[in-house]
Order: C-alpha cells, then structure tokens, then sequence
C-alpha cells in the first residue's frame, strides 16, 4: 500500500512539473487568472479542432493520394479489379 501510495506521489509531482513547465515555456504565470483561463480555452480549443479534422480528414486524403499513385504506376483499375473478384 505505502509503495502504490509513493507512486501516486511521484505522479503527482511529475504532472505539477509538467504543469510548471507549461507555464513558463508559454509565458503565461505572469497572467491574471482569468487571462490564464481564457488563454488556455483559446489553445485548447484551437489543439481540439487540429486533432478533429486531422482524425476526419487525412485518411480520406491518404486514401486518394494512394489511388492516384497506383493509377500512375501500374495498379489495376478498379474495373479490372470488379471482374477478377
């Protein structure tokens, strides 16, 4: 019990370095509360929305880019592939 309630410890200390970092990598200890608030709503929402149409929208265009590379170099059309399968 005492080694898992360490581990917790350790963590805990590690995010509030992590966190500590943060701050002062971005600059933003020397903000008031609310500008700190509304700064990290303004980044976070701003890494969501990268996140987001990163996972919507770049395998439809590595799927198309793949079809166009195959189409260039010698892969089958999809016709010829109907008639095979």
């Amino acid at each position: 019990m005492k080694k898992e309630r360490m581990n917790f410890k350790n963590l805990r200390e590690y995010l509030a370095w992590l966190y500590y970092q943060y701050l002062l990598i971005t600059g933003i200890y020397v903000l008031e509360p609310w500008e700190k608030s509304i700064f990290n709503s303004i980044l976070f929402s701003a890494i969501a929305m990268v996140v987001y149409t990163s996972y919507v929208f770049v395998p439809i265009h590595v799927r198309l880019a793949l079809e166009f590379f195959l189409g260039i170099f010698g892969g089958q059309p999809e016709s010829t592939m109907a008639l095979m399968t």
